[in-house]
Parts: C-alpha cells; structure tokens; sequence
C-alpha cells in the first residue's frame, strides 16, 4: 500500500483547506465605467497589482510595454494590463470589454472593464449586464461629464444598485477637498433619481494606488473606506428568494429512453421530485431526474447547467421556461421596456425587428416610442426615434407570446436584445419594465369563414403585387394598366396607391423616415387583410426601406407577395417630373423627398424588375401580364377544376 508522508499529507490537507475556504468566499461583480481617460483600465491594473495577481513574467511585460505603449513616464502603465488589444494600445483607449478575476483573503471578485468612447457604449451596457456594482470614474480635473451621466443612467437601468464613485487624479488637483466635494455633489444631485441603495464617494490616484487598498497620507480630510475595504464588505444583493426559472436551450434526445431539457438554472433552485410548470402552455409534471456531467443530483441551483427530466410526455421546446407552479412568469406578446440603442441607424416605431431572449426568440414592432430620456438632466423627452446610444422607453408587440419576468424582478428573463433583420446586427437591448394589460384583452376570434374559402368563392389566388421605385418612375401608371387587365379577365383586385392612401387611412403621417415606416406598417396591414378577403391586391407605393417591404412580405402567405421593382433611373425620373415635386426638392422647397435628401434602398432580389426607359407603360404591362401568366399567378384557374385553390 502505497503510504503518505506526514509532509506530503500536510500539503494536501493545506491545499484542501485552502480550495475549500476559496469556495467559500462571496463574489463580488463589478465595472468600471465613465468617461474617456478617466483612469479606468489603470485602477483595475493596480487592483491587480496590489492584490498580488501579477507573475513575475507578466510584471516584466508591463515594465518593457510600459517603455513602448505607456503614457506615465518612467513609471509602469497599468493600464496595458487591461487593453489588450494592439488597436487599444496604439491609440491609448480601450474598445473591448475585459474581464479579470482576482482575490483577497475576504472576497473573490470578476471586474469587467469598460469602454469610455460613445461609440463604444454597447460593450459599457454588456459589462454592466451582469454587474452587482459600479466603479464610476471621474477625472478630478474634469468633473462629472456627459459620459459619465450615460453610463450611470445605463448601470441603474440594468439593474445595477451600489456605485463608487472614484475621483480619480485627485493628486493633479493637489489633493484638493473642494474639488473632491463639489465633484460629489455635483454627481450625487444628478443620481438622486436613479434608484441607486448606496453611492460611495473615495477620493483616489490610481496611477500612485491612493485609497485604491492603503490610505493616502495626502487625504487626511477623508474618513472613508480605501477602494477594497469598501469592496470586500459591501452588501450586495442575494438572489436566493426568486422563483425558479430555467429557460430550455435544448431538447435532448440521444435515444428512444431518454428525454431531456437542456439549459442553466436562472434562478432559484429545483429538487428531483419537485413540481414543474411550462410557462407558455401551463402543462404541468414533475422532476424526474436531474442530470449534468453524467450524473444524477440531488438538486440545481442558480448557474448550474444540467438537463431536467420530467416524469410526462410534455411538449417544451427551445425558447420555453421550466418555472416554480407557485410563481409563473408573466407570458404576454405586448409590454414597455428600456431601450439602449446601439446602431448608427436610428430606432424607427413601426419597424420590425427580431427580438430575442435568453433563448427565445420572435419577430417585434415597436408600437410607440413613450420618451427619451436625457443623459444630463434624466429628462423624459418627446421622440419619435432614437439614435445611436440614446435611451428610451417603448412599448413592443411581438408576434407570438413570450415568457418572462420583469428586469426588476430577474435580470436574467427580463432582459432581451433586438436584432436588424436585414444586418442581423444587434442594433439594441432592452430591459422589460412591465407587460401591458391590453394584450389580456385581445384574443385571435376564431372564424369558419377561411381565406381559402373567401378566394374559392371568387376563383382567384389571392395574393399581392407590390410596386415600389422612385417617385415618377411609373408604379402607378403601371399598376392602374394592370388592373384594368386583370379585372377585365374576370379576377377581383384592389389598387392601393400611396397619394391616394395618404388623402385618407395615412393622412395624419408625414415624410420623415419614422412617418415612411408608418406608412408602409399600415399598408401592409391592409394588404394582409384584403388577401385574407381573398383579394389580388396591387399596392403602389415608394416604400424607400428594404426592412419594410421584407415585413410585408413576411406579413402575407408562401407564394401571397410579389415585389416589381419599377426600375427607373432617378435622372429619367426627374426629367419627367409629372407633379413637378423633384424641382422643388432640388430647389430645396421640399424636404425628406426620396432620391433627394431621403434614401430609396434598392431592392437586392426584386421578384421582378421593370426597365422603364425606352418603353411605353402598355409594352411594360404586356410583358408583366405574360410573367405572372407564365407563374399561374394572378389568372382565374380551370373551370373544371371548380374554383378550388
């Protein structure tokens, strides 16, 4: 039998010990956040520094970069520690958000270091996403500026309650108590709205670690806690009193005998033989087995990935929520929610979007942009959009129900992302503040009458021809020929044309890009309804936006929606000018005009293109005739085959 020295067994059991009081330990997530320059990456490298997680190797990295990429003279550059990135060291900023983990004999901590740059605000709000508290920067010499205000407005709306704010460079002011005291209440006047439990002010030097973990000699007026004093005792708040949450990830069904839901535990805890409830179909059963790494718990708590087996046959698919029977989710396709934009294009209500949850996702509109909010004042202003790294508050409708919580009440299910449908770009995050009851009041009513039924009745395919070009360009010359043939063929059609609308239905829009959106959103609704009517509906409008004219396709049937791209070019356009609007747009008497100061986005894979030039508009509506001819589209079918579709 192999036997273990006293020594060696004294190693072990040191080793043991020492893992088992680390596991022990609180951890503590924070950012540091605020303007550019304000020190950010230098303090958490000194935290670093000063808590004894820099190897001898990584020391003399910093002390030979520091040489080529620092900005403090002889003295090490903290900050490179964090800004990893050559672009980040080349222009001395940071970009990306880096995460660190370090120690005391108190508390493990992850810090994640944020961005200062405008441009950069997406990767600040995905720091403080996960973040129990924020370190705010502020440069002594330059008080509390925008920036600063933004990402504070942006911590208080993910949820984030207890800040510090660091007056950094307090030694380029020399130690100065008023400029300390004037920087506090400056802050805390703007802050006393954002719902923050504590703000705690320390006068610092990252650079020389004053009251980063010793207390400086230079600040006798200052009674407060150093930075990691303050850090290692905070009280965060606990998140063991939520129900238990599980958003499924992945069904798991390697064999015949085993069925599973694969996913992290959100929140609270499940135990085998407990009751379970799907939160969007209200099925109920109960935990059979808990699994993860191959083996059966006991039970999972918060953080824990693991597949849950249940004792029935239920359908849960990816996107549903495992939840405690006591304490369901809120299920809803209309609620309010803070928005953080993100995109160089701005957030247009009426758009479509794709909203997307932990792992649930479905297409969205913005219904209403309720306010801004101002990053200086936390004004809540009249908008009709919102732009890059603005904040707002909107009402959304999604297109089928989605299971959550508030972000108040679980930061986890109550937050979401909103992707461009064109870009798949993430263009936005949202924060849900409540459901709204509106949407327990509005059920889909069931009716005999199908739109099959409605478009045999009338021997017809319904459908939808969607002209868009230019303004001039002939959509509605066209579109009215083409009717006239196809209603003489005996099929029934309807001619929405954009002037003609804008007289009634759209009267109250203008042509800004929000009102276009609109306009289009509105259109398209009607277009779905007379389809469903049965209808071969030809609609002419402008519609500039790609995004649109995709929800209107999406809007209607497999097959129910061709898009004729009347291509004519904005010259032959302009040189007709029929209504003589471009000579004014040109002139500068009208403003917003497409092709002049508004944008006409292409259509990339048009259904069918349209080259006017050089054509009478009667050649154009043969050669369209003989297309959809050709496709069995908008034709009356066999008479033998009884009107059936």
């Amino acid at each position: 039998m192999h036997r273990v020295s006293p020594k060696t067994a004294g190693a072990v059991v040191g080793i043991d010990g020492f893992l088992a009081d680390h596991e022990q330990k609180s951890l503590l997530r924070f950012l540091t956040c605020g303007s550019v320059d304000d020190g950010k990456s230098t303090l958490i490298g000194r935290l670093l520094s000063d808590t004894k997680q820099i190897f001898e190797d990584q020391l003399a990295t910093l002390e030979r970069d520091s040489k080529k990429h620092g900005t403090t003279g002889d003295d090490i550059d903290f900050a490179l520690l964090m800004d990893g990135l050559e672009a980040e060291r080349e222009q001395g900023i940071t970009i990306d958000v880096a995460y660190r983990f370090f120690a005391t004999p108190k508390r493990k901590f992850i810090v994640a270091d944020t961005p200062g740059h405008e441009q950069y605000t997406r990767n600040m709000a995905t720091g403080a996403s996960t973040a129990d508290l924020a370190i705010v920067l502020v440069d002594a010499r330059q008080g509390v500026l925008r920036q600063t205000r933004r990402h504070s407005i942006i911590a208080s709306l993910l949820g984030i309650r207890h800040v510090v704010l660091a007056v950094n460079k307090i030694d380029l002011v020399g130690f100065d108590r008023d400029v300390f005291a004037r920087i506090v209440a400056d802050y805390t006047e703007f802050a006393k709205d954002l719902g923050f439990s504590s703000i705690v002010p320390i006068p610092m030097s990252a650079r020389f670690g004053d009251n980063v973990s010793r207390r400086s000699a230079q600040t006798g007026w200052y009674a407060g806690p150093t930075l990691i004093d303050h850090l290692e005792t905070v009280a965060v708040d606990a998140a063991a009193g939520q129900p238990f949450r599980f958003p499924v990830q992945y069904v798991n069904r390697p064999n015949l005998d085993f069925r599973g839901f694969a996913g992290t535990v959100a929140s609270g805890s499940i135990a085998a033989g407990d009751e379970i409830v799907v939160a969007k179909s209200g099925k109920q059963s109960r935990v059979k087995r808990i699994v993860a790494q191959g083996r059966d718990l006991e039970r999972a708590v918060e953080g824990q990935a693991v597949t849950i087996v249940l004792e029935d046959e239920i359908e849960v698919s990816r996107g549903n929520m495992l939840v405690a029977p006591e304490a369901p989710p809120h299920v809803a396709d209309q609620f309010t929610a803070n928005i953080i934009w993100f995109d160089e294009h701005p957030l247009l209500p009426g758009r479509s979007y794709i909203f997307r949850t932990e792992t649930d996702q479905a297409n969205a509109t913005v219904t209403e942009l309720k306010y801004r909010v101002d990053v200086n004042s936390f004004a809540h202003q009249a908008a009709k959009s919102l732009d890059l790294n603005e904040v707002g508050v909107c009402n959304l409708s999604t297109q089928a129900p989605i299971a959550f919580d508030t972000y108040a009440e679980n930061r986890t299910t109550g937050a979401f992302i909103l992707i461009d449908r064109i870009t798949n770009a993430t263009v936005g995050a949202g924060m849900i503040l409540h459901g709204l009851r509106r949407a327990d009041n509005i059920h889909w009513q069931s009716l005999e009458v199908t739109k099959s039924a409605r478009a045999a009745a009338k021997h017809q395919k319904p459908g939808v021809l969607w002209f868009t070009g230019l303004s001039g360009s002939g959509k509605s010359t066209i579109a009215n020929l083409l009717e006239k043939k196809l209603h003489a063929s005996g099929l029934h059609t309807y001619i929405l044309d954009g002037d003609n609308v804008r007289h009634g239905l759209n009267r109250d829009l203008g042509f800004t890009d929000e009102d276009r959106v609109e306009n289009i959103r509105r259109v398209a609704e009607v277009a779905r309804l007379m389809v469903d009517a049965g209808l071969m509906v030809i609609v002419s409008f402008i519609s500039p936006f790609r995004a649109e004219r995709r929800m209107a396709r999406e809007m209607m049937g497999e097959g129910e929606f061709i898009e004729v791209f009347v291509d004519t070019p904005f010259e032959e356009c302009a040189a007709r000018d029929p209504k003589g609007l471009y000579a004014k747009a040109l002139g500068g008497e009208i403003k917003n005009f497409t092709g002049v100061d508004s944008p006409y986005e292409t259509p990339e894979n048009p259904d069918i293109r349209l080259t006017t030039t050089g054509k009478s508009p009667e050649e154009i509506v043969d050669a369209l005739e003989r297309w959809l001819h050709e496709r069995n589209i908008a034709q009356r079918p066999p008479a033998d085959e009884g009107g059936s579709i």
